[in-house]
């Protein structure tokens, strides 16, 4: 991973919002929670929040009284999720989850949806979980499996690498979809401390309003805008362009449905 692929910065939260949000994230938001709720902590922290999609999903679900503290590296999306949580229950602050503010054994649950990747030091990362959770505690997150079962990651990683052939951006293969290896993960997990691990590879339909949405969410709305302004910032509106029409010739130019694919992992301390 690049450290370029870390920056969420500028407009790109609320396009991240507004264009990957409903497709990619808001499908397994409420099903983590559901999840989490089942294992009812009474204490909670969340990892890489980004714009706060399942922060929101588990204010809704788990009881008023569960106090929630969610965090992000980028000092932007914590600023964008919090002006969107109005629960009383989530409080809000910057933090690096491979080095974490908080003392040992202070949560019943560590929650990290879709953020995992992003961590330039796994193992770092899940010791770090594993340090702040109480015994018996739960560490819930999820990953993205691998680009080729995520059909307009693909397509949009396709069209965008025709346009610089001498230099294809890859953010999205390489850090999004990069960290898909199950016996990886399970074994990673191992060896910071955890036990009890459950690996379940959940597919869901993506949903968007038009091609346009997700190429825009993709070319935009996350650090892939930063490699093709790399290259050329002038070709940010082409490389657009050029992502919704591959999206349209697969799916149509109408509102699109196409498969995403992730592994959901609980890990026990």
């Amino acid at each position: 991973m690049k450290e370029a692929d870390k920056l969420f910065v500028g407009s790109i939260p609320a396009v991240y919002d507004r264009h990957l949000g409903p497709f990619m994230f808001e499908p397994y938001a409420q099903e983590m929670a559901e999840r989490i709720a089942r294992f009812g902590p009474q204490s909670l922290l969340e990892t890489a929040a980004g714009t706060g999609i399942v922060t929101r999903a588990m204010a809704r679900t788990l009881p008023a009284d569960v106090s929630i503290t969610a965090t992000d590296l980028n000092q932007a999306m914590v600023d964008f999720a919090a002006a969107q949580t109005t629960a009383r229950n989530v409080s809000w602050r910057q933090s690096d989850a491979l080095a974490l503010p908080f003392a040992d054994g202070a949560f019943d649950a560590v929650v990290c949806q879709f953020g995992v990747m992003f961590f330039p030091d796994k193992r770092a990362g899940y010791r770090e979980a594993l340090r702040v959770l109480k015994p018996g505690g739960r560490f819930f997150f999820s990953v993205w499996d691998r680009i080729e079962e995520n059909d307009i990651a693909r397509l949009v990683t396709e069209a965008v690498a025709a346009l610089f052939p001498a230099d294809p951006p890859q953010f999205l293969a390489r850090t999004p979809h990069g960290y898909h290896d199950r016996a990886v993960i399970r074994e990673q997990l191992e060896q910071a401390g955890f036990s009890r691990i459950e690996i379940e590879t959940v597919q869901k339909p993506g949903r968007a309003p038009s091609p346009r949405d997700p190429a825009i969410g993709f070319c935009q709305g996350s650090p892939l805008r930063s490699e093709i302004a790399a290259r050329d910032a002038s070709r940010l509106d082409e490389a657009t362009a050029a992502a919704a029409d591959a999206v349209a010739a697969r799916f149509g130019t109408g509102p699109i449905e196409s498969k995403i694919q992730a592994h959901v992992i609980t890990a026990t301390r």
